[in-house]
């Protein structure tokens, strides 16, 4: 009976889905999404099938006893078990649930967020200019519309929008305003050091400190790499007083 988990078979060895499945892990991710296709999968098999006929040519030509891959392996070997040494230091170290909450509750200014306002403007190189398109506006023009007519931001293409921003991200005069309107409100011409600026505030975010909840994991992954980082560098240190080292640069 054929076995379907089989997909070719070279020589004797049996090329198998495992074998598709741990190649794709190699890849780049973008390069595995593409070959994710029922084509893709078959060019994959034929990848493995061509590797496997080198290695049947190869222990053919009893490549293995030349001295140049002698040095290649040895040299792979010294660097897996390089690697392997330093996975075994860093594997057991973890972080408790203690280390996280702590190190939240003593640096939350690090989880403030600032206030937020979402806006869309209209651009305009004068004053005469932003009074037309006010007028516009006022006979019933989208705001919308307006910036994608008038306005000379490359925000023009989605209507003036300039997304979320806090303090400090725009120029001031632009940030003064837009920060004491109320959402969903429209300025009259502000000038900025780019020309005449029309705003319309569209949401606003109030500061808020973010939940422990949140930054949880992001904090897990923090925590870990620098006592990850500490472990080795500890050991270096440690490992230096064992054995001799010159430096001659």
């Amino acid at each position: 009976m054929e076995n379907k988990n089989v997909l070719a078979v070279v020589g004797e060895k049996n090329i198998t889905k495992q074998d598709v499945e741990a190649l794709m892990k190699t890849l780049d991710p973008q390069m595995a999404m593409q070959l994710q296709s029922e084509d893709g999968q078959k060019r994959l098999v034929n990848e493995l099938v061509n590797q496997e006929l080198f290695y049947l040519l190869a222990k053919e030509e009893n490549l293995e006893k030349e001295d140049a891959y002698q040095a290649d392996l040895e040299k792979m070997k010294e660097n897996l078990l390089k690697q392997y040494a330093i996975n075994k230091l860093l594997r057991d170290i973890t972080i408790t649930d203690s280390e996280i909450t702590n190190y939240y509750t003593e640096n939350k200014a690090q989880f403030e967020q600032p206030a937020q306002v979402q806006a869309s403007h209209i651009l305009v190189d004068s004053e005469e200019k932003a009074q037309g398109v006010l007028a516009e506006l006022k006979e019933g023009l989208s705001f919308e519309e307006a910036a994608t007519k008038h306005s000379s931001c490359p925000s023009n293409a989605k209507g003036g929008d300039l997304g979320l921003f806090a303090q400090g991200q725009m120029v001031p005069e632009f940030e003064e305003a837009a920060f004491n309107m109320e959402v969903d409100t429209v300025s009259e011409p502000v000038k900025t050091q780019f020309g005449y600026h029309i705003i319309k505030v569209v949401d606003q975010k109030p500061a808020q400190e973010k939940s422990l909840a949140e930054v949880k994991d992001q904090l897990n992954q923090q925590l870990l790499s620098q006592k990850q980082q500490k472990a080795y560098f500890d050991k270096i240190e440690a490992l230096k007083g064992q054995f001799t080292v010159t430096l001659n640069v």
